[in-house]
């Protein structure tokens, strides 16, 4: 895998500083469309996938929430057995009532997560995601961010990304082995 490094330390276990934490290793918490509290540990029991992301995305996030949408359809009940979450990298205008419109135009079971700057990167460094705030004309400003979909099994270990660019008949089998 290229641009991936591991290391191992004498008395551990083989670590990847590129790939995410396991939900029982995540220290995050942030509040959910409904205004609720959220951490890590809340999703341990049941497979979870997450996208970061921000609202007023222009192409990535509303097309990866469409094809999240497609593949919850394609998995059939098996799909409730997931936990599924937008957490955005926009918390100066993705308030909760902002997210639940948003994910509103998606699959009901998609959450939308946000939280302080200082929530979010926490969230970020747990997923070992980049983001960052690209200013634009005026005022405005667009946001760079790490646009893989994370897959975890219940017991929270990380299990896979399927990357935007990736072929997307392989993301149900992926979402499959992690419902396993």
């Amino acid at each position: 895998m290229l641009g991936l490094g591991a290391y191992r330390t004498s008395n551990g276990p083989v670590l990847n500083a590129a790939l995410p934490l396991s939900m029982s290793e995540m220290s995050w918490q942030l509040t959910d469309h409904r205004k609720r509290a959220v951490r890590s540990a809340d999703w341990i029991g049941r497979s979870t996938m997450v996208f970061f992301g921000f609202t007023w995305c222009p192409d990535v996030c509303p097309t990866t929430l469409s094809d999240i949408s497609g593949w919850l359809e394609e998995l059939g009940p098996d799909a409730d057995r997931l936990n599924i979450a937008l957490i955005s990298v926009d918390p100066d205008r993705d308030t909760p009532d902002v997210l639940a419109e948003y994910v509103a135009n998606f699959d009901p079971r998609i959450a939308g997560l946000t939280g302080t700057p200082s929530q979010i990167a926490q969230a970020a460094e747990d997923f070992r995601v980049s983001y960052r705030k690209v200013p634009r004309d005026g005022d405005d400003y667009t946001m760079d961010h790490t646009a893989g979909v994370f897959l975890f099994y219940p017991d929270g270990r990380f299990a896979s990304i399927i990357d935007f660019h990736e072929d997307r008949r392989f993301a149900v089998p992926k979402i499959r082995r992690a419902l396993s």
